[in-house]
């Protein structure tokens, strides 16, 4: 490759914030040249910070969520409703259901959705452990708040199966969200209401 700039450390730095996702070379080449004109100490505390995060950041063992600890903040709550789940794709949507301040129960964080096409399976979820709490926890309802895409409707389709054998309450949330969206990019106040309306899974 040819060197575009005239510092071998700075066409480095650019490849790797470029690296980011949604982050071009004009983009990264931004980000290196702001940390260039920083104080050492400030450069030298946001590498610790992305280090640390990196090394000492754990997953909820129950939910799957980002935590400091084996157990998230709000699997540690005891005042949230443990009777409810909320299944969700990802992290980011475990905070845009939090930003509503409409629901009040527990999360499970499948890390995706079933998608032949990407190579992405039932194994590949965290759906069976999503089983095993149904299993083990006095849970009554779980809320299926995945995305309104196709491989979001496939993986309801999945969950509900495979919750069938058992006693508990299965709701998806209503259809605020446009079809095709990403729920972490629904305004709060729609997705608070897609929260509040949900209605009973039929699994058609």
């Amino acid at each position: 490759m040819i060197q575009q700039y005239p510092s071998q450390l700075l066409e480095k730095a650019v490849q790797e914030f470029s690296k980011l996702p949604g982050i071009g070379r004009k983009t990264a080449l931004r980000l290196v040249l702001h940390q260039l004109r920083q104080d050492p100490e400030e450069v030298q505390a946001f590498v610790e910070a992305i280090a640390k995060m990196k090394l000492e950041v754990h997953y909820c063992q129950r939910c799957h969520n980002i935590s400091d600890s084996d157990l998230c903040p709000i699997c540690a709550d005891p005042r949230r409703d443990a009777s409810t789940i909320c299944v969700v794709e990802n992290i980011q949507d475990v905070m845009a259901v939090e930003n509503t301040q409409q629901f009040h129960g527990l999360y499970h964080v499948l890390g995706g959705v079933i998608s032949p096409m990407d190579g992405i399976g039932p194994a590949d979820l965290e759906i069976e452990s999503l089983v095993k709490r149904v299993e083990q926890e006095k849970i009554q309802e779980v809320i299926l708040a995945l995305s309104s895409t196709m491989e979001g409707d496939t993986t309801n389709f999945y969950i509900y199966r495979k919750l069938a054998p058992y006693d508990v309450k299965l709701s998806i949330i209503a259809r605020g969200i446009p079809v095709g969206d990403e729920l972490e990019y629904a305004d709060e106040v729609t997705l608070g209401r897609s929260i509040m309306n949900r209605t009973p899974f039929e699994g058609k």
